[in-house]
């Protein structure tokens, strides 16, 4: 029987699950993706998921997750890629507003310094709308899960490079001919 719309949509959000619960690793869940949307049949949407148990419930979810160990001492430090989703997409999505933001405001103190005035706070036009469309990103992207595919995006980005690199290193080897 062909399958319609809705049967793909459903399977790829069974893939996204095993995804999430790390039994498929980008690549595969990228690949199975790809192959869902563009399967005819029931028998080929079947065939990607026929390796993968059925979704785990949330509460059983929770349980498979790993335990981080407590750091040593106050003065470890996470590295950057242990830090959680969520903290590092909104550090990307307001890092570059608080290092403009201060530079704006010391130009506008400096040019008030020189003019022995205290001028017009023009940054407040800078810093009031920018924060104004950042803020209401940062709400709809924790409420739409933003964070999670924001890092799924970066993961896959870094393994495309990593086999790019791995190609252009066998190219330069002699290639798998040789």
């Amino acid at each position: 029987m062909r399958a319609a719309d809705a049967d793909r949509a459903a399977v790829a959000d069974r893939l996204r699950a095993a995804l999430d619960e790390g039994r498929l690793n980008l690549y595969e869940y990228d690949e199975r993706l790809q192959q869902a949307y563009a399967a005819r049949t029931y028998a080929e949407l079947d065939a990607l998921v026929r390796d993968l148990p059925a979704v785990a419930p949330p509460a059983a979810a929770a349980l498979a997750e790993p335990v981080e160990a407590a750091p040593a001492g106050p003065a470890t430090a996470r590295p950057a890629t242990t830090r959680p989703a969520t903290a590092r997409w909104l550090a990307e999505v307001w890092m570059p507003y608080l290092q403009v933001v201060p530079i704006v405001v010391a130009i506008w103190a400096i040019s008030s310094l020189f003019a022995r005035d205290l001028l017009y706070f023009w940054p407040g036009w800078v810093a009031g709308p920018w924060g104004a469309v950042l803020l209401v990103r940062t709400v709809t992207g924790l409420a739409g899960g933003e964070p999670r595919r924001w890092v799924a995006e970066r993961e896959r980005r870094r393994r495309r490079k990593l086999a790019k690199r791995a190609r252009r290193r066998a190219l330069e080897a002699g290639g798998p001919d040789d």
